[in-house]
């Protein structure tokens, strides 16, 4: 792999700028990272790197600011065709266009199109990490797994498992038959190359109490693995599943009952949570994840960013519930829903959360989510005047943070001047 020095202004996070304030994070208005062997290997002023490394060739990125690549704690790459469906709420919505479109997807042939669609568009918006949900198909993984691992990205995924009837029977597997293939997949899959298997029950409603205990089996065995479902995502959704389980305390405890809460899960939306359920969750360790878009899209309601206090909270598209596979549009969404919630994100929190919050969610931040030595070079690079908007904000910034803000706020594919996956061009 040739070695490769990249130059441009640069942000280094040393800590949670949440926890630590601006202090954890460093400018360098003309900095270099070294990338070899698909790792970062130096990082600093781009004079002193480049005279320690003559022979190096140089990718001169200007002004464009470099960061890790994004990193989308949660998405269904199935959903990708149906992104901006009009006007349901989420059972209808489930059922309207996303049953049906994931229906599709015992078909390998077609999985893999939309796999390969779903992984360019996100490379195109900087995203270099995904954490995705599959299908109830084994067909869905193999596809998602094989066309990320020819494109050298780091993925997360599983299969999607339903066994209740309240999802259409083309769509429900049953408890041994979830368990057997996710134990088939993770076998495959997981830890090959930069791919990991992520145990994967829909949400409790589509599954039946025995299914939930044979994923909580699996994942005991497995408990390197995460596990990724949904949690109290909108006020009707839990109405569902109390009727569907009578006997539970909160939604929570429909997968903790079940061996399904722990360090390495990872919840999304969380949106409508009761106290007790904050408690174990901050008791385990374990994450939450913001979907912004998809919350306002599917009116589901606006997340706590308070919880980020005691919780580990990545950030997501959502894709297709969300409405756009830009991780900038997404950290937008996250400002404005901060704002409703009287929490003004700055800039730096919401780099840090599209960045290392969500690696630390997916328990992935000692390898992705920052510029520093030994992380894997998974890199976006900015522009900050990608668009006269943007432009002509920019020339009025004081400072980095006033210069990179109307990128998150009004930025799109246009502002993703390169990427780099594992220390190579694409794109």
């Amino acid at each position: 792999m040739t070695d490769r020095l990249l130059t441009g202004q640069m942000l280094e996070f040393e800590a949670d700028p949440f926890a630590a304030g601006l202090g954890a994070v460093r400018h360098t208005r003309r900095g270099a990272v070294l990338l070899h062997d698909g790792r970062i290997a130096a990082v600093g002023d781009a004079d002193m790197v480049r005279a320690a490394h003559p022979r190096v060739p140089v990718t001169d990125h200007g002004d464009h600011l470099i960061l890790p690549g994004f990193v989308d704690a949660h998405a269904h790459y199935p959903q990708t065709a149906i992104i901006a469906s009009w006007g349901k709420r989420l059972i209808d919505w489930l059922n309207s266009y996303t049953f049906p479109e994931e229906m599709r997807f015992d078909d390998p042939a077609y999985a893999a199109d939309v796999a390969a669609r779903y992984l360019d568009l996100l490379v195109a918006n900087g995203t270099t990490t995904v954490s995705s949900y599959c299908t109830i198909h084994p067909e869905s993984v193999d596809a998602f797994f094989g066309a990320a691992q020819s494109r050298g990205l780091r993925a997360l995924a599983g299969k999607t498992c339903m066994d209740r009837d309240t999802a259409p029977k083309a769509l429900r597997d049953t408890a041994q038959g979830a368990y057997d293939d996710s134990r088939a997949l993770l076998e495959r899959w997981h830890g090959v190359d930069r791919l990991s298997y992520v145990i994967t029950p829909r949400f409790s409603p589509t599954s039946t109490a025995a299914q939930l205990d044979a994923l909580g089996a699996l994942w005991a065995e497995h408990p390197d693995c995460l596990m990724q479902t949904h949690l109290s995502e909108q006020v009707d959704e839990i109405a569902w599943m109390r009727g569907l389980y009578p006997g539970a305390r909160d939604y929570l405890d429909t997968y903790e009952a079940h061996g399904l809460l722990g360090a390495r899960g990872v919840y999304g939306h969380a949106i409508h949570l009761e106290p007790r359920e904050v408690d174990r969750l901050a008791e385990v360790g374990a994450a939450v994840v913001h979907c912004p878009t998809s919350n306002s899209f599917i009116g589901s309601g606006l997340f706590d960013m308070g919880l980020r206090a005691r919780l580990r909270v990545g950030l997501a598209t959502d894709t297709g519930g969300g409405s756009s596979f830009s991780m900038l549009r997404t950290m937008a969404a996250a400002y404005e829903i901060g704002q409703l919630r009287g929490i003004a994100l700055h800039p730096a929190e919401l780099l840090w959360l599209a960045t290392a919050g969500s690696a630390r969610a997916l328990h992935l931040d000692d390898t992705i989510g920052r510029i520093a030595v030994g992380m894997e070079a998974d890199i976006t690079v900015l522009d900050l005047a990608s668009t006269p908007a943007i432009a002509q904000r920019a020339a009025r910034a004081n400072d980095i943070w006033e210069a990179v803000f109307p990128t998150i706020m009004m930025g799109d594919d246009r502002a993703i001047a390169q990427v780099y996956v594992a220390g190579t061009p694409v794109g």
